[in-house]
């Protein structure tokens, strides 16, 4: 058989080292004929794994090597200790409060309460401030949440106006208007504050 391989080729069979009985790859009428093929796979499949391997070497841990050739990066593997990190758990969550101002027509008087989670707790402490004065005839003139206030009133100290705004110097400049609107002679910002939003922890 070996001599009439050698006749019809005109060379030796190509012997390939590590096969088994039959170590040879034969070219017979165009068809090759491979008995190593399983371990030459083999080979193959390792050789693609360690290339593999040594390409994503070259990245930090928990990502992999991105781009083509010359333009190379490496990005987080989905998953992995490079990946998004999970977002920061609330410790606690923000509320509004109220205020509210009460004024005695007869006497005054002035009574005012800020900082309140509730609009009637704001509006109960103002009136028994103003009715701690003495007074008998406190109302309440204005609530607000999650704001600030300016309270005004005229040179004769018997006409109020109260307004809101974002600051103290915007509710200032609305209650002032509020006054000229009105015809209130010599009108002047005797109080201002703001209900402050309160954080309340878990």
């Amino acid at each position: 058989m070996r001599e009439s391989l050698v006749h019809k080729l005109g060379r030796p069979p190509i012997r390939i080292r590590g096969c088994e009985r039959h170590r040879e790859i034969a070219a017979i009428d165009g068809e090759v004929t491979m008995h190593c093929i399983p371990r030459i796979f083999l080979a193959l499949i390792t050789l693609l794994t360690i290339g593999s391997a040594l390409a994503e070497g070259r990245c930090p841990p928990g990502q992999y090597p991105v781009g083509g050739q010359g333009v190379g990066g490496c990005a987080p593997i989905p998953g992995g200790e490079g990946g998004t990190q999970a977002a920061p758990r609330p410790t606690g969550r923000w509320i509004k409060t109220w205020g509210a101002i009460s004024v005695s027509p007869a006497s005054g008087a002035v009574g005012v309460s800020v900082g309140q989670k509730k609009k009637s707790a704001a509006v109960d402490e103002a009136q028994t401030r103003c009715m701690t004065e003495g007074a008998s005839d406190c109302h309440n003139l204005t609530a607000f949440k999650n704001q600030c206030v300016a309270f005004a009133t005229d040179h004769k100290n018997k006409q109020a106006r109260a307004n809101t705004g974002a600051s103290k110097d915007q509710a200032t400049e609305r209650v002032m208007g509020d006054c000229v609107k009105a015809g209130l002679d010599q009108c002047k910002v005797v109080y201002s504050d703001c209900a402050k939003p309160e954080f309340i922890s878990y």
